[in-house]
């Protein structure tokens, strides 16, 4: 049984704990608006972005003069897989469940017989897989949105990717993030960037079922150029999301930790008023028995 003074101890490193959750969890929540606004304020542009580009490749997909961004390799025998992850722990499972999706799929695409390429954005992601998929890394990048994601920082992933492609180093591009859905939960996504995913054109997206325009330059040029863009635009939304998911599980992660001190301190605190009382009765009862025996 613990003495008083181990109760004591550990009483003041609970209590200290709790100061230091509690602070974490106040500089998480205020991170969390921020990410959350940029996160929300870039799914629109983005979005249209895409939407836009499917309504003017669908017309292109398949033809031998489309840009090879859009057409692809013609294969999918080499995979490009890109995992955002943090670089900073104590925020619950918000890594665990990238890692676990990024072994589930990189395993299944090898036994396929696919051949794998990573690249890691943050260093949390790239300790735990360079264990097991060390020799497939291509790329890692630590310290990505330490003091918020910037578009420039996406562009650099997005020209590491756009020139791989070119050098015919893959033949797909997936990215894997989490998606910011709320403070408590984050939507693991996979989203591919390379070749150009073309959607089903609606009435919607296509501006009219019959809707006919004219480009000026070509639709090729206009693609050509807008292709590695959306690259970058949608890379950017993925740490973007990423981002916001993060600091959300560490806004939870720490609520949790923070409530999980204060039961132990309850119940420490009842044990050392226990065993101190027990201690003070023990000593009560040894006085008085001294006493009688004289």
């Amino acid at each position: 049984m613990p003495s008083l003074k181990d109760l004591r101890l550990r009483i003041n490193s609970v209590k200290s704990t709790r100061k230091i959750t509690s602070a974490m969890k106040m500089v998480a929540a205020s991170k969390l608006r921020r990410a959350q606004s940029s996160a929300e304020s870039a799914r629109p542009y983005a979005a249209r972005m895409e939407r836009m580009l499917g309504a003017l490749a669908g017309s292109l997909a398949g033809q031998a003069g489309a840009p090879k961004m859009l057409s692809g390799t013609g294969k999918d025998d080499v995979q490009l897989v890109v995992v955002a992850t943090s670089d900073r722990g104590l925020c619950g499972g918000f890594n665990g469940t990238i890692v676990r999706a990024t072994r589930l799929m990189v395993n299944d695409l090898l036994r396929q017989g696919k051949t794998v390429k990573l690249i890691t954005v943050g260093r949390k992601g790239r300790d735990q897989l360079r264990r097991e998929f060390g020799s497939l890394f291509v790329e890692t990048y630590d310290g990505i949105g330490k003091r918020g994601v910037t578009f420039a920082e996406a562009n650099t992933i997005a020209n590491k990717i756009s020139a791989l492609f070119d050098e015919g180093a893959f033949d797909v591009c997936t990215i894997i993030y989490n998606r910011f859905q709320s403070a408590i939960s984050q939507v693991v996504t996979r989203l591919q960037l390379v070749p150009f995913p073309v959607p089903e054109l609606t009435a919607e997206v296509d501006g009219g079922a019959n809707a006919l325009y004219e480009f000026e330059p070509s639709e090729e040029s206009i693609l050509a150029e807008l292709l590695p863009r959306n690259l970058a635009v949608q890379v950017f939304r993925a740490l973007l999301e990423s981002g916001a998911s993060e600091q959300g599980a560490r806004m939870t992660a720490m609520d949790n930790a923070t409530r999980n001190a204060g039961d132990m301190l309850n119940s420490l605190t009842i044990r050392y008023n226990r065993s101190r009382q027990a201690q003070i009765t023990k000593e009560l009862i040894e006085i008085i028995s001294g006493a009688e025996a004289l």
